[in-house]
């Protein structure tokens, strides 16, 4: 078996997207939310099928389960990215030059956008709505454990096609079979850029293998520097959201840093809300000894690999730390660029934690968890880009273009 005519297929048909108005690719996302609604119930007992065949203890779970409420908010995103401006036809530039001849830079899109990602069937649709917007064609390739759902999601995407004259093979779903993978990341004929999204591991596996261009949305490693000028009735609420609010995702909190001149404060009383979430702690020594002495249950000596760890669970590490230079040499040892922020009053510190810390998304006095499409008024996303080249931060329909040069003359030659 191969995907290579398959993708080649939905390369070949990747201008019929490109070349669609602005109103019609506005009326396929709308009509595509409609149809997602419509079918609701089915794409339920679809994803039932799935969350069947995986423990309620697997962190992934939350990530894969859909809900009538989840839903309704996939729906309001697909909306919003239809009312957001079409970023390919753009016009960069448009000038003379004194030979006469004329060019113009234009915005177009990338043409077929590949995803690889895990777990999460949301995906699915952010992907699609992104991608058709701006004029890309799209192939999805998601895990196993969430193939009756992207297969539920994607028949319904196709229904959609169809019905607005456009061919169903603009929308690819690869089946979730590792022996394919090399053919998908060696497609550089058929693909114009693959996108990872999902574990280190995944994400690693891609760029060592990948020769169509990579661009990487990264595990989220999420710290938060409590400052010895924070302000701690700000610093637990911020703590207790990033952390506990939805701990499986990439912008949830992993690491605790707090200044060591307000930590036998702050530990007992952060303690004693991390305990109604069952959270459990990975603590250094100093750490350690001011929650045993308090009485916090769930505790656990940090070992050096529990820093820079991705829990994606309710757990967390803590570390006391005796200043604002140690915060930056740690965070920059063991951050994975995605998100941190710092509590703190003291402007001097806040300005430096926001200009020397090297993350695509940098916060003050705020959680984490507003890294993201939706949040940020991007619509939706495809992942948190924590590269440098292209895109990073929240990856969204604005980047998902490139540029072409439109060179117009009477004769002119050189």
């Amino acid at each position: 078996m191969s995907i290579l005519p398959q993708l080649e297929l939905t390369h070949r048909l990747a201008p019929k997207i490109a070349s669609l108005s602005d109103l019609k690719k506005k009326q396929l996302l709308e009509n595509l939310a409609d149809r997602v609604e419509e079918n609701e119930d089915f794409i339920l007992r679809e994803n039932a099928k799935d969350l069947k065949n995986l423990p309620d203890s697997d962190p992934k779970k939350d990530r894969l389960r859909l809900t009538l409420e989840r839903l309704k908010a996939i729906c309001q995103s697909i909306r919003d990215v239809a009312l957001l401006p079409d970023p390919s036809g753009r016009i960069i530039l448009n000038t003379v030059l004194p030979n006469g001849l004329t060019l113009k830079k234009l915005a177009v899109p990338l043409g077929v956008v590949a995803v690889i990602y895990e777990s999460r069937p949301n995906v699915t649709l952010d992907v699609t709505a992104l991608c058709l917007r701006s004029g890309n064609a799209v192939v999805l390739r998601g895990g196993g454990d969430a193939w009756n759902s992207n297969k539920a999601l994607v028949d319904i995407i196709h229904q959609t096609l169809l019905e607005n004259n456009l061919p169903a093979d603009l929308v690819t779903l690869l089946p979730p079979d590792r022996s394919l993978m090399h053919e998908l990341l060696t497609a550089t004929r058929y693909i114009d850029v693959l996108i990872p999204r999902g574990s280190d591991q995944l994400i690693q596996f891609v760029r060592q293998n990948a020769t169509v261009p990579t661009i990487e949305t990264g595990a989220g490693v999420v710290h938060l520097y409590v400052h010895s000028s924070g302000d701690l009735s700000k610093a637990i609420s911020i703590a207790i959201n990033a952390k506990t609010s939805r701990p499986s995702v990439c912008n949830a909190l992993d690491c605790l840093l707090v200044d060591k001149k307000v930590a036998k404060s702050l530990l007992p009383q952060l303690g004693a809300r991390l305990i109604d979430f069952k959270v459990e702690v990975h603590a250094d020594s100093a750490s350690y000894a001011i929650l045993k002495k308090s009485g916090y249950p769930l505790l656990i000596e940090a070992e050096e690999s529990d820093f820079g760890k991705e829990w994606l669970d309710f757990k967390l590490t803590i570390k006391v730390v005796s200043g604002l230079d140690e915060v930056l040499d740690h965070v920059a040892q063991f951050s994975s660029r995605h998100s941190e922020s710092i509590v703190a009053e003291d402007q001097t510190a806040l300005d430096r934690f926001l200009i020397e810390v090297d993350a695509a998304a940098v916060y003050a006095n705020a959680s984490t968890r507003f890294t993201d499409g939706g949040e940020f008024g991007l619509g939706a996303e495809i992942g948190i880009s924590t590269q440098k080249l292209h895109a990073r931060g929240p990856f969204a329909l604005e980047k998902l273009v490139t540029e072409k040069w439109i060179v117009t003359g009477n004769g002119q030659i050189r």
